[in-house]
């Protein structure tokens, strides 16, 4: 193997999903912990003096305690190279983690043990679906008191439709969480609390059957439950079977506490013996293989003014195929120009280190000086490919957006452009009609908050949103065929346009869309926009 191929083979890009509050931010730390990256894991909520997680580095999310945007982390560990997509739990930001499911090859998803599968996991989940890619479970919270273990497994499998295969156990929760049985190795590894933040701390290996001194280190009842509920499990749970993770049929299970630090190493390890190399990705001339072919990746995400000193736009790069160099001239293929990528780096929370090299499986942000979108085709300049798109969600929320001072309409049009560019808001216009008047879009209300608060604080522009009643939209697929202005709608029905010009729908009521196809023949309406 090449020192080339070798270097792409040790790659695992994963993303991490999670309801809020279940513990995301602290397993990502942990995860760093081990791969040496940091030395003493910040407290991620707590007082006002403590210090803030690695991954949360935005204003917005100091203050609320809740990360807002997905930052990407690369550590070491065990000879592997792992980039982790941390997503943005609260349920509000769940456009920008969307795409950033795009970008990972596998998602891990952490499951609170005393809440089972919530509302937002159901939603990121069916886009790990559409993806079919593979997902590991970390059902986390161990060192409080969970609910019981069957029903946590049943939980994920009626809401999620997939099979679930437990690869340990837990001994208890709460003040009695013991420790976990490890199904493969058959024997217990039993936990004593380590100190919060460091990686010491002592996990016992007892062989399940030395009885005696099982029931010795967790109890005669602890030992009891345990052996009942292994046997029943070994009778009641999917085998464990690697070509069915892979495809995103069956996820393994492990269970443990990231805040007191118990499991979370024994997880990793078993994640990278699951995991793959980086996938293969499709784009309008078929396959593209991460080795074979020469550099290529697309954009997923753009994050403006990351850094308060330097007004500037990065865009985040997965690199699909092949190796990166500093130096190369690459092709951007929706701008038509071959160029360089202006200061590659990586990103580790809000500390950046400028790259002369990496390969496919990793993220790299470059600079864009508002050329790139999201969806973009990097490749060599003597290609010319695009990546499949990435699915533009509908917004749900809509408001109109009026600025306070009406002198300030060039930073103001500026701003809100910029932010819409980076995808966490969709921008529309009045159709047809001579009004300037601004609509913006989420999929959730609290980013109606991310925008004031970004514009104020970064274009010096104060805004006032109304709110509009409108919770549906659509795009008019056929719209070369249609005449816009002689479509007759219901009365809840609003025809705005989009920064494309593209017309779109807006409506009130899900009934009114029937009805407005039923007196348009020929109308051909989608729910999913396209980069």
């Amino acid at each position: 193997m090449s020192h080339y191929t070798e270097e792409i083979k040790r790659r695992r890009t994963f993303a991490i999903i999670s309801h809020p509050d279940a513990g995301k931010t602290t397993l990502t730390e942990k995860f760093l912990l081990y791969g040496g990256a940091i030395n003493l894991a910040g407290s991620v909520k707590g007082k006002a003096t403590a210090r803030h997680a690695v991954s949360d580095w935005m204003q917005i999310e100091k203050e609320r305690g809740i990360s807002v945007t997905s930052s990407v982390l690369q550590f070491e560990y065990d000879g592997y190279c792992i980039n982790i997509l941390d997503t943005p739990g609260h349920q509000d930001f769940s456009e920008d983690t969307y795409r950033t499911l795009m970008a990972a090859d596998s998602a891990v998803m952490v499951i609170d043990a005393s809440k089972g599968v919530e509302a937002q996991t159901r939603k990121l989940f069916k886009v790990c679906v559409m993806r079919k890619i593979p997902i590991f479970t970390f059902i986390n919270k161990m060192d409080r008191d969970a609910n019981d273990t069957f029903e946590l497994l049943d939980d994920i499998e009626k809401e999620l439709g997939i099979a679930t295969c437990p690869l340990n156990w837990p001994i208890g929760s709460g003040k009695g969480f013991k420790g976990v049985y490890d199904r493969e190795k058959k024997c217990v590894i039993s936990y004593s609390d380590t100190e919060k933040g460091t990686k010491e701390g002592t996990a016992t290996e007892i062989s399940a059957e030395d009885e005696a001194r099982l029931r010795e280190v967790i109890g005669d009842e602890a030992a009891d439950r345990l052996l009942e509920e292994v046997e029943l499990l070994d009778g009641a749970s999917a085998e464990f079977d690697l070509d069915q993770v892979r495809a995103g049929d069956l996820t393994p299970v492990c269970f443990g506490s990231a805040l007191t630090n118990f499991g979370v190493e024994i997880f990793l390890q078993h994640f990278l013996k699951m995991t793959t190399t980086p996938l293969p990705r499709k784009a309008d001339i078929g396959l593209i293989d991460p080795v074979e072919h020469d550099f290529s990746a697309f954009v997923f995400k753009i994050q403006a003014n990351m850094n308060k000193a330097h007004r500037d736009r990065i865009a985040f790069m997965r690199i699909c195929s092949g190796k990166f160099d500093a130096q190369m001239e690459v092709r951007h293929v929706q701008g038509g120009k071959v160029m360089r990528l202006s200061q590659p780096q990586q990103i580790m929370a809000d500390e950046r280190k400028i790259l002369s090299e990496a390969y496919a499986g990793d993220i790299i942000g470059v600079f864009d000086p508002g050329i790139f979108s999201i969806g973009d085709t990097i490749c060599m300049p003597r290609e010319n490919f695009k990546y499949e798109g990435i699915p533009t969600f509908a917004p749900e929320h809509f408001a109109r957006v009026r600025q306070v001072d009406t002198m300030k309409r060039k930073q103001f049009v500026k701003g809100i452009e910029q932010i819409a560019q980076e995808g966490a808001i969709q921008i529309f216009q009045e159709f047809n009609t001579g009004l300037e008047e601004i609509i913006v879009g989420v999929v959730g209300v609290l980013q109606f908050d991310v925008l004031k608060y970004r514009l104020e604080n970064e274009y010096n522009v104060e805004i006032r949103l109304e709110n509009l009643p409108y919770e549906h939209i659509r795009w008019i697929e056929n719209q070369d065929e249609i005449d816009i202005s002689r479509l007759t709608g219901t009365s809840d029905m609003k025809k705005v346009k989009d920064m494309k010009g593209n017309p779109l729908l807006l409506f009130v009521h899900p009934w009114s869309i029937g009805m407005t196809l039923e007196r348009n023949k020929g109308l051909a309406l989608a729910e999913f926009g396209r980069n």
